[in-house]
């Protein structure tokens, strides 16, 4: 390899437009503001990762990835300590807000919002991710022992509740105002729980 020649590195390229995507949104963002970001030129894009909407896509799916494997950590110990679990669930949103070198908001909470004008690929990868997330709290909520149809209203919420932190946090809501929205929906499902042995 020459010097100073940087070596082209698909993670890190994809990363790039991620942040890219989550920054502008997909309507927003050029082809020219991806060859920026990820320093491809456009053949080197289209030769790596397609059109602008597979690149989209992918990246959609490193983001949920990348978020969900920590979400699935936190719930981990539902069944012994679901009111930790889902708390630590809310503490995985609340970190990446915090985090000054992500953008604001949610990758998937701004797909799903722009889904109307955006492509159907696009729009049912964006309802396949907030399935899995309340599909994954649905779960935790099973091995809480919670009652059935409260584990599928209350999976349903705390999607919701997640993904309007995101949102919020994008209109300026501060770090308190986000803890209190946990806070209140943390409160309400501590009082749906059965009572532990």
């Amino acid at each position: 390899m020459m010097a100073g020649k940087k070596q082209f590195d698909v993670d890190t390229a994809l990363d790039a437009a991620m942040v890219q995507y989550w920054r502008a949104g997909y309507a927003d963002t050029s082809l020219d503001d991806l060859s920026r970001a990820t320093g491809l030129n456009r053949s080197s894009l289209y030769s790596s990762f397609g059109d602008k909407e597979s690149l989209y896509l992918r990246c959609l799916d490193r983001y949920a990835a990348r978020y969900g494997s920590r979400y699935d950590h936190a719930l981990s110990r539902a069944s012994e300590e679901p009111l930790r679990a889902v708390r630590a669930f809310f503490e995985v949103t609340l970190e990446r807000i915090a985090d000054p070198d992500v953008p604001d908001g949610c990758l998937i909470a701004q797909t799903a919002m722009a889904a109307p004008v955006l492509g159907p690929a696009i729009a049912a990868r964006a309802v396949e991710a907030l399935g899995l997330q309340r599909a994954r709290l649905r779960t935790a909520l099973d091995a809480a022992r919670l009652a059935e149809d409260e584990a599928d209203d209350f999976a349903v919420h705390m999607t919701a509740v997640n993904q309007s932190l995101a949102v919020m946090s994008r209109t300026g809501a501060s770090r308190q105002q986000l803890r209190t929205v946990v806070d209140i929906s943390m409160s309400a499902l501590s009082r749906a729980l059965p009572a532990r042995s």
